[in-house]
């Protein structure tokens, strides 16, 4: 059997997530070791996973991991980071998150580690624009999460507005995962049709406004959002360990404006294969514009 070992680095709410969805869905991963500055607790964690597996679908090594676990990893996945609080955006983590990174990528990097990189920390596109950076990996060996999880918001919240199974609605979040992201709605489709015929301009404005709330929604209430991430990282990670080409909406490298941004992308054991241009309306092309825009500025304030 061919060793798809996956590090995930950060084991609080997301990163457990990750790992527990790991756990109790059919994956590729048959090794799984976890960093994170608590030791203590993530023995905890390990002991806890390990005693799900006689009822796991399959069966994982899971460990307690170090850097040194990165040398023969598949994928390594990073959570660690300064929580979002309520009140914060996405954006208020910079300065909290770009030093942690700097050791992080450091450390992974010295132990020879060659796979792939896949970001869940934010501000999402700037961490994961510094995770290229700082590794020096190829742009499509480092993939950040990027409006994947919106797009499954979005996703469910046409389905359960109209009564139709998420999986069939075909709709993508685009731009940076934060304030500035938006539905190009001219590509949105339930089956092959369009997904403004069923729907107001109204209702999609309202639909658009409750995806990009979502998290802040659920910070308010619960104080964090990471069961949605955890399966969202699960399903992205079997499309690159299983070389399945499907397409997500991740933070992937847009070389002409030197960022990551979220845009549709297939993933395969390449990491991003290719990314997918979008035909933008007048509108929309002004709006990635500034999505953009803002992606840029922010991370000029770490540079």
């Amino acid at each position: 059997m061919i060793n798809k070992k996956v590090v995930i680095i950060g084991c609080g709410n997301v990163g457990m997530s990750y790992a527990y969805a790991l756990v109790n869905q059919r994956t590729y991963v048959n090794e799984l070791a976890l960093i994170d500055l608590d030791e203590n607790r993530v023995s905890g964690e390990v002991m806890d996973l390990n005693h799900c597996l006689a009822y796991a679908p399959g069966k994982i090594d899971i460990h307690v991991g170090t850097y040194d676990d990165c040398r023969d990893a598949s994928m390594v996945v990073i959570a660690a980071g300064a929580n979002q609080k309520p009140g914060e955006t996405r954006l208020d983590l910079i300065n909290k998150n770009a030093a942690i990174f700097k050791n992080i990528i450091g450390s992974v990097m010295a132990s020879g580690f060659n796979g792939i990189f896949l970001v869940a920390t934010n501000p999402l596109d700037i961490m994961t624009y510094i995770t290229y950076k700082y590794s020096k990996l190829p742009s499509n060996r480092v993939i950040g999460s990027g409006t994947s999880l919106d797009s499954a918001r979005l996703r469910y919240l046409v389905g359960d507005k109209l009564g139709i199974n998420p999986k069939n609605v075909h709709a993508y979040v685009v731009g940076e995962h934060g304030d500035s992201e938006f539905i190009p709605w001219d590509n949105a489709v339930i089956g092959l049709q369009k997904v403004s015929d069923f729907l107001t301009v109204d209702e999609m404005n309202e639909i658009s406004e409750n995806v990009k709330n979502a998290a802040y929604e659920i910070i308010n209430k619960k104080g964090a959002t990471y069961y949605g991430i955890g399966s969202t990282l699960v399903r992205i990670t079997n499309a690159i360990l299983g070389d399945e080409n499907l397409i997500f909406s991740v933070s992937n490298y847009d070389q002409e404006n030197d960022v990551y941004v979220g845009t549709p992308a297939i993933l395969n054991k390449d990491g991003v294969k290719n990314r997918i241009f979008i035909d933008l309306n007048d509108e929309d092309t002004k709006k990635m514009e500034n999505t953009i825009k803002v992606i840029k500025e922010n991370i000029e304030k770490i540079k």
